[in-house]
């Protein structure tokens, strides 16, 4: 009794999940919720969503700060709810697949001999008896597969037009896959390093699960410059990166910059921003390094830094970029000198030389192994999308002692199916007479 139960209660599950309306309601659900993740910004602190989400707005009421941390929606794509309806939705498309799409396709490969009933849909023409062969061989020319029994002709056409809804399935299957080992065994990692420097990829922003970062692999960034246009607003800017691995032996070395980064073993490296840290100054026969302070002035980015001097006597430091002179100014705001990298300035009888801007590159650097997975997907959804309008048609034809009853059926394009069987007719009364 526990058994029936057992199996009964399995079944309804089943039919349930193979549903399609549950099927559409779940990737509806899906698609809103990734909506709003797109709307509310994803991954930020909470300091971030209070200030922009108070408790006393007139959209309080719909959301806060409070639902979006309760709720985990600062994070929509990680959270145990999101991924548990994937995972249903994912369960849902097998269920379906297998239980109705899979027989559907092994029914429409049966053999049908049996006249086929009425319906609306179906063509129906009558031709004249004279050679049963004949019409064997003019369906046979339009390129339909045939089955003969006694008097009895079936014949299809276009069986991959019912095999796309099967890889529809499964090419979003295939996708779900790699987006869920992406989500677990990925990770992104963000980098400030200034040229010149070996770094490690270790300050990771996101990681899944079961990710690691690669301990075995270093980076040095070899040389960073910038393109600029003629009106001094930057062109482009790049990275000279090297790859080491741990004994020190170069593995690769590329160029980067916006939008083409450097792919090697499943790691990604992306160039996002830049920055100038400091200023290598020498003071004499001494060589100094100091620190670059980021300022706004008129909407563009400086960069400063208060040299004081022996005598307390104070001396301010300008950069407008990375190609740019250097302006020194003194603590009343006069200008002083505009000088060019190695070229010297005298002050307090102190030879002053400004050897090196060094600047700073922003990397982002991310691996995600589902990510062949998720474009394999995508290819099979594409193909089966454009493979899902081609039409399938299906023929009867029953012989009596003077005509030949023929029947016909597609599941779209009924305008073209007419004009093919039309085709077909004259074909066999051409060979025929």
């Amino acid at each position: 009794m526990k058994y029936l139960q057992y199996k009964t209660l399995k079944w309804k599950i089943i039919k349930q999940l193979s549903n399609l309306n549950f099927s559409i309601i779940l990737l509806l659900t899906i698609c809103s919720i990734s909506v709003l993740g797109t709307i509310i910004e994803q991954d930020k602190n909470t300091a971030y969503y209070q200030s922009n989400y108070p408790l006393k707005s007139s959209i309080s009421y719909l959301i806060n700060w409070k639902l979006i941390i309760y709720f985990g929606l600062d994070h929509i794509y990680t959270t145990w709810w999101f991924i548990s309806l994937i995972f249903l939705f994912f369960c849902s498309l097998i269920t379906c697949t297998f239980s109705q799409q899979l027989p559907s396709l092994r029914n429409a490969r049966q053999w049908k001999f049996m006249p086929y009933g009425q319906n609306k849909n179906s063509v129906v023409n009558y031709l004249p008896i004279k050679s049963f062969i004949n019409i064997i061989y003019s369906l046979n020319k339009y390129n339909y597969y045939i089955f003969q029994r006694s008097n009895k002709i079936y014949a299809y056409k276009g069986l991959i037009g019912r095999l796309a809804p099967i890889f529809v399935h499964i090419s979003i299957i295939i996708t779900l896959t790699g987006n869920i080992l992406g989500l677990f065994t990925g990770f992104t990692s963000q980098e400030i390093i200034p040229k010149g420097e070996i770094f490690h990829i270790q300050n990771s922003i996101k990681s899944g699960k079961y990710s690691h970062l690669p301990y075995n692999i270093l980076g040095q960034i070899d040389d960073f410059f910038i393109e600029y246009n003629q009106n001094s607003s930057i062109k482009q800017f790049y990275s000279l990166i090297s790859l080491l691995n741990n004994k020190n032996e170069n593995l690769i070395q590329q160029k980067i910059y916006v939008n083409s980064p450097l792919k090697f073993h499943g790691l990604t490296l992306y160039q996002t921003s830049w920055n100038l840290e400091g200023l290598k100054i020498q003071i004499d026969n001494q060589l100094i390094q100091q620190k670059l302070k980021e300022i706004q002035i008129n909407n563009s980015r400086t960069w400063v830094y208060n040299f004081n001097f022996i005598n307390h006597k104070s001396f301010f430091f300008l950069i407008n970029g990375l190609n740019k002179n250097i302006l020194i100014y003194d603590s009343s705001g006069q200008l002083l000198q505009n000088l060019k990298i190695n070229e010297s300035f005298i002050i307090n009888n102190h030879s002053i030389v400004v050897k090196e801007i060094i600047p700073s590159t922003g990397i982002q650097i991310k691996t995600d192994p589902g990510i062949y997975i998720v474009y394999l997907g995508f290819s099979i959804l594409i193909v089966s999308i454009a493979t899902s309008y081609l039409s399938y048609y299906q023929v009867w034809i029953n012989s009596t002692r003077n005509t030949i009853n023929l029947r016909g059926i597609t599941n779209r394009g009924q305008l073209t199916f007419e004009e093919e069987l039309t085709k077909t007719q004259k074909y066999y009364i051409k060979i025929t007479i």
